[in-house]
């Protein structure tokens, strides 16, 4: 696909995510594809990238000949950041004695970009995010549970700085806090960094989805 196509991908993508998160688009409505393309005039390319983007984050679930959207629920992600507080913590820990310096200064460079508004594409959050996640786990030295991990991530990667925006400069600078713990060699702090990190991305998601739509504010423990 050529940089334009990948481009109005991009767009059409944000655009629904926009439409689901904001309650345009509701569980049970239908992605068609020759509808979606006459409503964001675009052509059915890029359209149907953003439609299966859409289905591999787990946001639409086959229905017959079509994709219908999803109810993203807060006990949905209360179960995916359990796992992944089970993982992360104990992943960063193994990778403090692993990462290679050059690693460590590029994820830190990464951030320091975004947080400088240096970054050429509106999914520069996602990527940079995916990126310090992914590395982490798999300088861990298990395939499985990095794996299990971007799996995660994937799941609950839609809720970027357009959707919580009041995350993002926080993020950043959790991350930075966990690779100084990292290049310090201090690995029961870069574990409980990753630990508040993990809840506080959750937190801010069950306060989005809270004002979409409410539910009882119980959540399962995290032991």
């Amino acid at each position: 696909m050529s940089g334009t196509s990948l481009s109005l991908a991009a767009t059409a993508y944000r655009e629904l995510i926009r439409r689901i998160l904001e309650g345009e688009l509701k569980p049970g409505d239908t992605l068609q594809e020759s509808r979606l393309c006459t409503e964001l005039s675009m052509s059915r390319t890029p359209v149907r990238e953003a439609i299966a983007r859409i289905n591999s984050e787990g946001l639409a679930e086959q229905s017959g000949r079509f994709l219908r959207v999803r109810r993203i629920s807060p006990e949905e992600i209360d179960e995916i950041f359990f796992l992944r507080r089970a993982l992360e913590p104990a992943a960063i820990r193994a990778a403090t004695t692993r990462l290679l310096p050059e690693q460590i200064d590029g994820l830190a460079g990464a951030v320091r970009a975004l947080l400088a508004g240096d970054t050429g594409t509106d999914d520069a959050q996602w990527q940079v995010d995916r990126s310090f996640h992914s590395t982490i786990a798999e300088a861990a030295g298990n395939p499985a549970a990095a794996k299990v991990i971007r799996d995660l991530q994937t799941r609950t990667c839609i809720f970027d700085h357009r959707i919580v925006p009041e995350r993002f400069a926080l993020g950043c600078h959790e991350h930075l806090a966990m690779l100084d713990a990292i290049r310090r060699g201090a690995r029961d702090e870069a574990a409980t960094l990753m630990e508040a990190h993990l809840d506080h991305a959750r937190d801010a998601i069950f306060v989005h989805l809270d004002k979409l739509q409410p539910v009882s504010s119980e959540k399962a423990p995290l032991l």
